[in-house]
């Protein structure tokens, strides 16, 4: 009884979550992976079972006019012994937006995370992974026509990951890296939607979208500092996550063929992050997270900005 009535307490707070931020956090998926993720445990009184499936449902709106919508499975096992488990995570993601709608298998993530030291005080733990693209990122209008990455349901490039962090009863801190090894296959170009998106009278609409025409990504790096309020059913984190972009994203400029970098794509992308919890016991629980973004890039190609965003998600651990 006591979990079913923690339960109906959590539940008004996600129907509520629309009306509590106006902004969301977003990056390329790695500050959900492994030794970066937000809301780790740390229990020397309880062993904490490694092995885990976690369900997670995502809602977003950009600073467009798409919505995004990922359902993602989360699956963590050991391997070698009780220090070292495997990350997958296989999300299916849906954009929906003023050019249309896309729907399909997003972005494998990989992950081998090792603890490296352990005590009654903290502990530190190491990430190695990357992320396997399920497409091109062109995915393409009714007409025919390449949509931005907005509406793309994968980056469309192979990404290295890894990070480190350090988690006690209180604090986690972490930091981590992605560096994608490729451009991708987008063809968006302004010329072609103008002349149909709203009859060939949204030229500015269209033009809000920046160029990404075999975008090139630059390389990311993230903080987390978060602190941790736990007890005997609930638990609470509020946190920073700044992500910098050390280089500039690169296009092939669409009409001489040239490879471009942009400007305004680097720089920090601040966010507030808060999560709250319920446990139902030891093996499992349900959590939801939020995230104000404080600062942005001036440009996004890559379609990542966000407007608002939550996710919701059950975890099982065995």
């Amino acid at each position: 009884m006591k979990a079913l009535r923690g339960f109906i307490i959590l539940i008004p707070t996600l129907f509520l979550t629309d009306c509590l931020f106006a902004q969301g956090c977003s990056d390329a998926g790695f500050c959900t992976m492994g030794a970066m993720k937000p809301d780790q445990p740390f229990n020397k009184k309880v062993p904490i079972k490694l092995r885990s499936m976690e369900i997670s449902f995502y809602r977003a709106t950009t600073t467009l006019s798409p919505k995004i919508y990922v359902a993602t499975a989360d699956f963590s096992f050991n391997i070698i012994d009780s220090k070292t488990f495997f990350q997958v995570k296989v999300p299916y993601l849906a954009a929906s937006g003023n050019f249309g709608n896309t729907a399909s298998l997003s972005d494998l993530s990989l992950c081998l995370t090792r603890n490296l030291y352990s005590s009654e005080k903290f502990d530190i733990s190491l990430s190695v992974g990357g992320k396997i693209p399920s497409n091109n990122s062109n995915l393409k209008s009714d007409e025919g026509l390449p949509f931005p990455m907005y509406y793309q349901t994968s980056l469309g490039t192979y990404d290295f990951i890894t990070g480190i962090s350090l988690v006690n009863r209180k604090w986690l801190v972490a930091t981590g890296i992605q560096h994608p090894f490729n451009q991708n296959g987008n063809q968006f170009t302004w010329s072609g939607w103008i002349p149909v998106y709203n009859n060939g009278e949204g030229e500015d609409y269209v033009r809000e979208y920046a160029p990404c025409y075999e975008l090139k990504r630059g390389t990311d790096v993230m903080f987390r500092v978060e602190r941790n309020f736990r007890y005997a059913r609930f638990n609470f984190t509020l946190g920073l996550l700044p992500i910098f972009r050390i280089n500039k994203d690169e296009i092939t400029n669409p009409n001489t063929l040239q490879r471009i970098e942009l400007d305004g794509t680097t720089g920090m992308a601040l966010s507030g992050i808060g999560t709250v919890g319920y446990n139902f016991n030891v093996k499992s629980g349900v959590r939801l997270l939020l995230g104000k973004k404080i600062t942005q890039r001036d440009v996004n190609p890559d379609g990542l900005t966000r407007v608002l965003v939550s996710t919701v998600s059950y975890n099982y651990r065995f």
